[in-house]
């Protein structure tokens, strides 16, 4: 390969020797598409009559004055097509698809946002689509699966492992190998083999160039802090990618703190220490493992976040301190979620929410001067299931039970 894809110790693209030739081809379709100003402006296009690009930057008003620090903004990833900034990327990586004359396409999904936006491309695009996602996630976000179905995607339930998301990318791994021929891995987020990072994180990029000349026209200045959830971090580079030259601009990862400190109890690769430096799924990066090298058990109530490793690229981002990273927990997240309902009337999703919950820890603290700007990556349609279950919702209880008996008797 022309460029072996590491960003400092992290990276590179631990792959089997069969695999080798494919990813040499996706490699140059890749750097040929970057360096051709004219699929960018196809890109552009296309998501602008296609996905409401440019999504907006929303002033959050009410949050503002009920926390009485920093003036909050929320970039609008949730208004994108399919209801997350996951259409970004699919839809760039469907062009891809087209250059390379390829007929199908496969891809992994935790909380399904991708996998929905997968199946859109590939019905928009006419591609053979197959998409793998853990047996439990399959159960948690089940609306996700039903319009993945109903766009004439396959949907395999991977039963392995911890049947989440993990699983989901090794399975997606071995249709590729069998397939490689006519398929294309539409890779959901900036991690696994290169130029997988790097490819992501250049089609996610989208949201953080236009955030900084939405902010700088809104306002005339940058944001103090950003904020994006990280679970594999395709948001994050997107919203960050926008930024890391401006070093006035705080750039802040959230993770996924699940129900606290020790190992099963959370996905936190970075802002904790249980995770290590290990090489597994075709890269090397911070890993939820034990000394030999076992992925570890993980845990969060957002399927999105639920993941082992991360982004090489963030891990070295970590490293070289240009980004913070802290955790936050599912009590914080369902917080957050619906006092955003309440003061603004978003409904960010649960993955999401982990950025609005460490923003508002520390929004009261900073100067009414200062600016924060929160990525909204998603919305919460799908994790309605979830969130009534979390809250303790007893009108939805009895519609479920009500719905259940109904069922029965037809």
């Amino acid at each position: 390969m022309k460029y072996s894809g590491y960003h400092g110790r992290f990276g590179g693209a631990f792959i089997p020797e069969i695999l080798v030739p494919t990813f040499d081809e996706l490699e140059a379709a890749y750097l040929e598409a970057k360096a051709d100003p004219a699929f960018w402006q196809e890109y552009e296009q296309l998501m602008s009559t296609y996905s409401c690009r440019a999504t907006p930057i929303t002033y959050a008003e009410n949050l503002t004055k009920y926390f009485g620090g920093a003036q909050i903004y929320i970039k609008r990833e949730d208004l994108n097509h399919t209801g997350a900034h996951k259409a970004n990327n699919v839809m760039g990586q469907g062009l891809l698809t087209k250059r390379m004359g390829k007929k199908r396409v496969i891809a992994e999904t935790g909380a399904g946002q991708h996998g929905v936006a997968t199946a859109t491309m590939a019905a928009k695009f006419g591609f053979d689509c197959t998409i793998y996602m853990g047996a439990v996630d399959v159960a948690r976000q089940r609306p996700n699966v039903f319009w993945m179905e109903q766009m004439g995607a396959t949907v395999v339930a991977v039963e392995d492992g911890s049947a989440t998301l993990k699983d989901a990318i090794n399975e997606a791994f071995r249709d590729w190998v069998t397939n490689m021929d006519d398929t294309h891995y539409v890779l959901g987020t900036a991690c696994g083999p290169y130029p997988f990072p790097d490819m992501v994180s250049w089609l996610q990029s989208i949201i953080g160039k236009e955030a900084r000349e939405q902010m700088l026209e809104r306002t005339g200045q940058l944001p103090s802090r950003c904020y994006a959830c990280v679970g594999g971090g395709s948001n994050a580079m997107g919203l960050f990618g926008g930024f890391f030259e401006d070093e006035s601009v705080q750039l802040v990862g959230v993770e996924a703190g699940g129900h606290g400190r020790g190992i099963g109890q959370h996905a936190v690769r970075l802002a904790y220490d249980d995770a290590t430096v290990g090489v597994a799924q075709g890269y090397k990066t911070y890993f939820l493992q034990n000394t030999d090298g076992q992925m570890q058990e993980t845990h969060s109530v957002s399927a999105g976040l639920d993941y082992v490793g991360v982004s090489p690229i963030l891990a070295a981002l970590h490293e070289s301190k240009r980004v913070r990273f802290e955790a936050a927990t599912d009590a914080e997240v369902v917080e957050a979620m619906q006092l955003t309902v309440r003061k603004e009337g978003l409904i960010p999703a649960l993955e999401t929410s982990h950025g609005f919950a460490q923003a508002f820890k520390e929004a009261p603290e900073m100067s009414k001067d200062e600016i924060i700007l929160i990525n909204q990556s998603g919305r919460a349609d799908k994790d309605i299931f979830t969130v009534a279950d979390a809250i303790d919702d007893p009108k939805w209880k009895e519609f479920i039970i009500r719905k259940a008996e109904e069922y029965k008797r037809a």
